[in-house]
């Protein structure tokens, strides 16, 4: 049970973990400890014929057209990856460094891809060093200037910049990445649909070929690439989605601090918050069956998803009860 708790501390989304650490939690869980739409883009009835063959090429591009016209980026700039993340464990095979600089805390899954390739992680950029920066920031909504990145990108042998929460802001680097960055663009987060397994790169072309032909022919399955293609397409959903969430994280700004956490950051998808107590917090909200995301190296810090409008009241007394 003990290793089951301290997992929990690792990433979001592990609720097997979390019903092992409290097995007497009521049931269903409600996970907070991602930062996911918890309305998900309406998956639309597919042809049963994507299920039985290899995706075409054909489909494929569709979907790096698609994906450019969203993001405002060339198609051939474009690159299709089953997730963000897959990508991210390609980055260092592809494009070696000796060392890379990784403003923290951050989302640890770039440091654990680059130390793995046998990288030193760096706190501050240095000469020659290449540079990771998520934009905005998870977990504390950080955001960096398209001209601050930019000066980034002149200093650094490779910029990779992690926009996987920035669907919903105002600034993009996708629209015109400076020369050797690479810009990465999550799915599953803005569409709620963390299961299809999508994710995109926008960069010179010459570095897309390259990525594309590390994943392959068949980067990306054949409903994920209609999903994907009917999703991105659809701006109506996307705008009156984020105005959505825009209010709902508000509803949730008042109710932790009702419950006394102080708002430290965040985006329309998630609230990093702080309190003294936020380790026993988190237990106590587990106990209820309401899973967030600590963090072990910030012992004060708990990070808040936004629940579905059916898990309001069973959250709000979660919250009340501390």
């Amino acid at each position: 049970m003990f290793a089951a708790f301290e997992r929990l501390f690792q990433h979001g989304g592990d609720i097997n973990s979390a019903e092992a650490a409290f097995p007497e939690a009521p049931r269903p869980w409600i996970d907070l400890s991602t930062g996911i739409n918890p309305i998900p883009y309406p998956v639309p009835a597919l042809d049963p014929g994507l299920w039985a063959r290899l995706p075409s090429p054909a489909e494929v591009e569709a979907l790096q057209a698609a994906a450019g016209a969203r993001f405002g980026a060339a198609s051939e700039r474009v690159v299709v990856a089953a997730g963000a993340q897959a990508l991210i464990q390609w980055l260092p095979r592809l494009f070696p460094a000796s060392a890379v600089a990784i403003a923290g805390p951050t989302y640890s899954g770039h440091e654990s891809a680059w130390r793995a390739a046998g990288a030193a992680i760096l706190s501050a950029p240095e000469p020659g060093a290449a540079i990771v920066v998520v934009n905005p920031n998870n977990p504390d909504g950080r955001r960096l200037s398209a001209e601050r990145l930019r000066a980034l990108a002149r200093e650094a042998s490779l910029l990779v910049v992690d926009e996987a929460f920035a669907d919903f802001e105002a600034e993009t680097l996708c629209e015109d990445p400076p020369p050797r960055t690479i810009v990465l663009r999550s799915f599953g987060k803005a569409y709620g649909l963390a299961g299809v397994r999508l994710g995109f790169a926008v960069a010179e072309p010459e570095t897309a070929l390259k990525l594309r032909e590390a994943l392959g022919s068949w980067p990306v399955s054949g409903p994920a690439l209609e999903i994907g293609r009917r999703a991105l397409a659809d701006m109506e959903w996307l705008q009156a989605a984020g105005a959505r969430l825009e209010t709902d994280a508000r509803w949730l700004d008042d109710l932790l601090t009702a419950a006394g956490f102080e708002i430290v950051g965040g985006t329309r998808l998630f609230r990093l918050t702080r309190r003294p107590d936020a380790r026993a917090a988190f237990a106590k909200l587990c106990a209820q069956g309401v899973l967030t995301r600590p963090f072990s190296a910030e012992p004060t810090w708990l990070r808040f998803g936004l629940p579905r409008p059916v898990d309001r009241a069973r959250v709000e007394a979660a919250l009340q009860s501390l």
